[in-house]
């Protein structure tokens, strides 16, 4: 089973004891099946812009099914994670961009995204943000 190590070409070393947590978790999950990945898996990696190329397309699969699907904090905790990819991310992908576009246009038309009365720093109100953002870029 293809690993992000393999499709890179790219062996980290193994961690070592004062490495952090989130270090080792990314070295760990930079070793693991693609196949295996879950979404909290996707929402880290996504988090700290590693193995991007190889998991986009992957996350997109998810979030084209489930817009709002929640890793281990909140639900869009992957799309949100996602939504902060810089453009040059997107670059080969274009097809599934659009794609994910169409989907997250129909998202913020509907409810809980479409209430006015979202306060600013609710956490739905900040993903709305951002997917009009991505929407408008």
């Amino acid at each position: 089973m293809t690993t992000i190590e393999q499709l890179e070409r790219d062996v980290w070393p193994d961690p070592g004891p004062d490495d952090s947590f989130l270090v080792r978790r990314c070295t760990e999950l930079r070793r693991k099946p693609l196949a295996e990945f879950t979404v909290e898996d996707l929402r880290i990696m996504f988090g700290q812009q590693i193995g991007v190329p190889a998991l986009l397309p992957l996350a997109v699969q998810v979030l084209l099914c489930d817009p709002l699907a929640e890793g281990d904090y909140y639900p869009g905790d992957l799309l949100s994670n996602v939504l902060r990819l810089p453009d040059s991310a997107w670059s080969s992908r274009r097809a599934e961009r659009k794609r994910l576009a169409s989907v997250l246009a129909e998202l913020v038309a509907g409810p809980p995204f479409s209430d006015p009365d979202l306060r600013p720093r609710d956490p739905a109100r900040l993903l709305r943000d951002a997917i009009v953002r991505f929407l408008n870029r």
